[in-house]
């Protein structure tokens, strides 16, 4: 794992220089601090998915491009078979697997997603990123913490929101909860 979170680094580094932007001003462009940013670039702390997102956009490539170093090529429709997506653990919490890592173009960025149980009285980290999202829980019960609100969601539910607000997820009842999410 520490070798695919320092490649991604490589990756964001050397675009963003070919950008020619500086740690400072992509630090900015995040709301993150430089030394954060640095720590991202450095290989040195793992990138969240939704950080990870935001460089993309700022960078002007697809997010598989930071992900897998290569370019999405499906145009038309892109197929991902069950449990074959391109595995992106991007938060310690959660475990991300890209569903369209493979089609360029996107509007959305498409992942299942997996929480593990925390024992009882955990606190659940919480993050925000431009834009809004959609959940839909696929397993399990997810508690999910945004913008002073709790909501247990079951299998079947769903949730659209502003992630522009803090927000997390907990899987409830002992059992991991697997859901689609889609970051617009």
């Amino acid at each position: 794992m520490q070798e695919k979170i320092k490649e991604i680094a490589a990756r964001v580094r050397e675009l963003r220089d070919i950008s020619d932007i500086s740690i400072e001003e992509m630090a900015g462009k995040l709301a993150l601090s430089v030394d954060t940013y640095s720590k991202y670039e450095g290989g040195e702390e793992d990138i969240p998915a939704s950080v990870l997102l935001e460089i993309a956009q700022n960078l002007n490539v697809d997010m598989s491009v930071l992900l897998t170093g290569e370019a999405p090529r499906m145009r038309v429709f892109s197929v991902t078979r069950k449990d074959k997506g391109v595995s992106a653990e991007r938060r310690k919490d959660y475990k991300y697997q890209n569903i369209a890592a493979n089609f360029a173009h996107k509007k959305a960025e498409p992942f299942v997603v997996r929480v593990d149980p925390k024992p009882e009285g955990t606190s659940i980290s919480t993050n925000s990123h431009p834009g809004q999202e959609f959940d839909y829980v696929l397993e399990g019960t997810l508690k999910v913490v945004i913008h002073n609100n709790e909501i247990v969601l079951e299998e079947g539910d769903s949730i659209f929101f502003d992630s522009g607000y803090e927000h997390g997820m907990q899987a409830l009842g002992g059992k991991p909860a697997k859901f689609l999410a889609v970051i617009l």
